[in-house]
């Protein structure tokens, strides 16, 4: 079947694959395939792959061996996976134990399914799980060549917005200075500190908060990182005019925090502003309330305006890129 990969010369191809598997890229229900001295690795998004392989479309056998949930259950269930855990959203319960009892004994290498027992809740946005198979909620995901520790029971953290951080954290630099006001366990944070960024993150969860400084230890760059438990709009007065880059990924309520944001923010610094509106003006409220709250200390300049994904029927997640020039 004909199917997106990454080609890598042979030498190259176990650090690839690996690299691509740690950010949970690598297809398992393709070979791998050697032709000519190259190596092909089928991907699950070719929009995810780091820039710097080489992406091309190829013939490739499926396995054989390996038997999926889809093949258990003769249909196609959703599913995310977060490390070693699977997570489903499923309110009919027999079902729901059909897809976990077919998760387990598939080709998926994990060890427990979730199935989500309430929507995201308090200002810490955590979920209820119900522990349909294996035992416990935490894990390790990786992501982009980091890991991070998490409980999926006691911190926010999202796998479908791995593209969307991994596209901001590409236009990190070296030696600035970033601020991630809603940080959680450290998606944002870690890379940035990875690429040679100074970061502080803030979150009013300290459990995610521990979680943060764990996964900075875990990643070797605590040495860049500052993680700061409370509210950010009372803990983070003494980074005032001190960040180049902000990121403000609460996407009901972060207009909230604007004013905190230009308080924040250095004599040019980008926002990543992170906000769900109607699909008929999805970036318009969010463009007045940054403007409202910058001008006219700042220039206002908008770089980006992104579709994230779709949120709910019409409502969509975006971010815009807002330049800030003092």
């Amino acid at each position: 079947m004909e199917v997106p990969c990454v080609r890598v010369e042979r030498e190259q191809g176990e650090a690839a694959r690996r690299e691509l598997a740690e950010s949970d890229l690598v297809v398992d229900e393709v070979e791998i395939v050697v032709e000519d001295g190259w190596l092909y690795i089928p991907v699950t998004n070719p929009d995810a792959v780091p820039s710097e392989f080489e992406l091309v479309s190829h013939d490739l056998p499926t396995r054989t061996t390996q038997r999926m949930p889809a093949d258990i259950l003769g249909f196609e269930p959703s599913y995310e996976r977060l490390g070693n855990i699977v997570l489903i959203d499923e309110d009919d319960s027999e079902l729901a134990g059909e897809i976990a009892d077919a998760i387990i004994a598939s080709a998926l290498p994990v060890e427990t399914v979730l199935n989500r027992a309430s929507k995201v809740k308090g200002e810490t946005r955590v979920r209820d799980w119900d522990v349909l198979a294996g035992n416990g909620t935490e894990t390790v995901h990786r992501e982009y060549g980091c890991e991070f520790l998490l409980d999926v029971a006691r911190v926010y953290f999202s796998p479908r917005l791995a593209t969307e951080r991994h596209r901001v954290t590409e236009q990190v630099t070296q030696d600035e200075h970033a601020f991630d006001m809603f940080a959680g366990v450290g998606p944002f944070v870690i890379p940035f500190a990875n690429r040679g960024a100074t970061v502080v993150g803030a979150d009013v969860n300290e459990v995610a908060i521990d979680y943060l400084q764990e996964n900075a230890r875990r990643n070797g760059v605590e040495d860049r990182v500052t993680a700061i438990p409370g509210d950010v709009r009372g803990t983070a007065t003494e980074y005032e005019d001190w960040a180049d880059r902000i990121v403000m990924n609460l996407p009901h309520s972060a207009d909230e925090f604007l004013d905190t944001a230009v308080a924040l923010a250095s004599d040019d610094c980008v926002i990543h502003y992170y906000d769900i509106q109607h699909e008929d003006d999805p970036f318009g409220p969010g463009e007045e309330a940054i403007r409202s709250a910058a001008e006219p200390e700042y220039d206002v300049t908008v770089e980006t305006r992104r579709e994230v994904r779709s949120y709910a029927p019409h409502e969509l997640n975006v971010c815009l890129d807002v330049r800030l020039t003092r």
